[in-house]
């Protein structure tokens, strides 16, 4: 009765549109002064300051904020410039080419919004400007950047360790695949989509030639120092030689270097707006941070996570079958719940039980993480939708309206990773 009690008061003051953070708290109170169970209200504030006062959280906005550097410092362009190089010239090339530079970007910024920004701020204009519809390159853009979350460093599979245990590393291996595969699938629709609707092919060729004519080895030059940041900061992590943590660091030191003194993209006076940019990301989901602990200690002594461990466990026999309806909750959850807040409440009660069932918890992991960033691109609340839109200058419901084909090319290939945990775990 108290864990029911800790989840009625939650999605109650959810629905009334209350701060996350704050009805995490109310939800963790609730037995305590109704029924004084769950502990006491000492306990509550202890657990919400050990929650707070945690190295590997510091992961989270320092992630966030070498993201904010690498957006502000233009690497988007460089990078996209260097695949348009490869693929632009084939049907549905430039398509593919932003795609590969949201796959790409995401293993820098480890965020699925600044990834739209970043990369839409200056491939949907390009691609207007070569005959491309606006809504549907806005579209793509919103979809495509949900690959941020994805593909490693990922602030949500960051966020998914620190609620459950799961080592970070092992995360960040399981989603390379998974997130090559639904760019993979993305891609098939876009050139699909090229080949039967046509392309100025005379204008592409033309642009393509202007870049063709700079040659292969300044372009490659241009863009090293934004193609070496994944390996110098996921290097680090896979060799051994530094945590997560610490390549977070790694990773907003190597993104000053880079912007202001290789590529003098930004200068210092700027630096303090994009310092203020990232507290403000991570100010929010801070505070959640900190209650999640509290909140998730509340469940344990309420023994919330071992009821629904049982009732998972009793009605569901195969781990197969309860993936089936855990995806389907989670693709409604991600429409109206943030990515971060999700992970921190549904992680660490819903692991023991699809562990019980056979489940692997970086599979398990992946699958959480793919299915909410769908719901970066999905309405009514996608954040995607709204950067791409607002940079499209575009209402976020036609936007929704050209991504559906993306979002079901996302969808196949979330199907293959959910049923075949081999792309999950064959690098772990």
């Amino acid at each position: 009765m108290a864990a029911l009690l800790v989840f009625l008061v939650f999605l109650i003051a959810i629905a009334l549109s209350i701060p996350i953070g704050t009805s995490m708290v109310l939800g963790s109170i609730s037995p305590i002064l109704l029924m004084q169970k769950g502990g006491s209200i000492a306990q509550v504030l202890n657990n919400t300051f050990s929650g707070a006062n945690s190295t590997p959280i510091l992961a989270v906005p320092l992630f966030i904020l070498g993201g904010v550097i690498m957006a502000e410092g233009g690497i988007s362009k460089k990078l996209f410039n260097f695949f348009a190089y490869f693929v632009g010239r084939f049907p549905g090339g430039i398509p593919c080419a932003v795609i590969i530079t949201c796959l790409f970007y995401g293993a820098i910024s480890g965020s699925g919004p600044a990834t739209t920004a970043a990369v839409g701020s200056m491939c949907i204009p390009f691609m207007v400007s070569l005959g491309y519809d606006k809504k549907w390159s806005a579209g793509l853009v919103a979809v495509a950047g949900g690959l941020g979350v994805i593909i490693p460093p990922s602030i949500p599979f960051v966020l998914y360790s620190l609620a459950t245990g799961v080592s970070t590393g092992d995360l960040f291996l399981g989603g390379v695949l998974p997130g090559i595969l639904i760019g993979v699938f993305m891609m098939a629709y876009a050139v699909f989509y090229c080949l039967k609707n046509g392309e100025d092919k005379a204008l592409i060729k033309e642009r393509m030639s202007e870049l063709k004519s700079r040659g292969l080895w300044p372009l490659f030059k241009e863009s090293f120092w934004a193609l070496l940041c994944p390996i110098v900061v996921l290097g680090g992590i896979y060799a051994g030689f530094v945590t997560p943590t610490e390549a977070a660091v790694i990773s907003v030191v190597y993104a000053l270097i880079v912007s202001l003194f290789i590529y003098k993209s930004i200068t210092v006076k700027q630096l303090l707006p994009m310092f203020c940019s990232a507290v403000k990301t991570y100010g929010g989901l801070a505070f959640v941070l900190a209650f999640a602990t509290a909140f998730g200690r509340v469940l344990s002594l309420t023994k919330a996570t071992s009821a629904v461990t049982s009732f998972i466990t009793t009605n569901f026999h195969s781990g197969w079958t309860v993936l089936t309806v855990l995806v389907i909750i989670f693709l409604l959850l991600g429409m109206v719940m943030d990515t971060g807040p999700a992970i921190i409440i549904l992680a660490p009660v819903l692991l023991p039980a699809v562990q019980e069932l056979g489940v692997n918890p970086v599979h398990f992991g992946v699958i959480l993480v793919c299915c909410l960033s769908i719901g970066l691109a999905t309405p009514p609340f996608g954040l995607d939708l709204f950067v791409s839109g607002n940079l499209a200058e575009e209402p976020p419901m036609s936007v929704a309206k050209k991504a559906v084909p993306f979002i079901i090319a996302f969808l196949l290939a979330l199907l293959l990773i959910t049923y075949i945990p081999w792309f999950s775990t064959v690098l772990l």
